[in-house]
């Protein structure tokens, strides 16, 4: 594990911030970005070092990750990364596919032209990380968009609904940023043009089957036990 948070860039916490509070986000965001991979051992003593804490606060941050999903802690041997299933993957982006779908329908009914300029910026962004072969600032653009689509719908409960399984949703399609790439963002195009002109019908049909094009996409990497660096 050491070999891997050394390639990681390193995420000293920032005291201001609870420290419990703080460890958690940073141990999440490693899990998240790929830095700690699924099935993983975690080691309380090299996590805290990386991090410039003692190991209580890691303690405590393992067994909060080992609750919200993240990190399986097994008697006798230790902590180790989670390693989603296709059922909870399934699960996950089926319900993110239903909120997304309602949240391009709402986003085609009230954007403005800035906000459509501001989408054809964020797919710019996306596409240019793909060329670059970005993994990390791929999936930042994709986030973005998605996001932004999110908050142009208006819809505060859709938002905090979104907001709930969006890191999970990101640390699923982390991996298959570079393989799925160069078709999701052609259906970002679709999606954007949709919006522009008003049409929520066809937009959420384009969303729909663009967040269920990404789920077939990592369930069949599950089931093929492969992983993208």
């Amino acid at each position: 594990m050491r070999e891997a948070l050394t390639a990681a860039a390193s995420r000293r916490v920032a005291r201001p911030a609870p420290l419990r509070q703080a460890v958690y986000d940073a141990l999440t965001e490693l899990i998240i970005n790929g830095s700690l991979k699924p099935g993983q051992h975690l080691v309380e003593a090299e996590l805290a070092e990386h991090l410039g804490v003692s190991r209580q606060p890691v303690r405590e941050a393992l067994q909060r990750l080992q609750t919200a999903g993240w990190v399986d802690l097994r008697p006798a041997q230790g902590a180790f990364v989670h390693s989603p299933t296709e059922e909870e993957a399934a699960q996950l982006l089926g319900v993110r596919s239903v909120l997304e779908t309602y949240s391009a329908q709402l986003a085609a009914q009230n954007a403005r032209p800035e906000d459509i300029e501001r989408l054809g910026e964020l797919q710019q962004e996306g596409v240019d990380a793909l060329a670059e072969g970005d993994v990390e600032r791929l999936v930042a653009a994709n986030t973005a968009l998605h996001a932004f689509v999110t908050s142009v719908a208006a819809n505060d409960v859709l938002a905090e609904l979104l907001a709930q399984v969006g890191q999970k949703v990101r640390w699923y399609y982390t991996p298959i940023a570079k393989p799925r790439g160069k078709e999701a963002w052609n259906e970002h195009t679709q999606l954007i043009k949709a919006i522009a002109k008003g049409d929520a019908d066809r937009a959420g049909e384009v969303m729909r089957k663009h967040t269920e094009r990404t789920t077939d996409f990592y369930r069949k990497q599950i089931a093929s036990g492969s992983n993208q660096d």
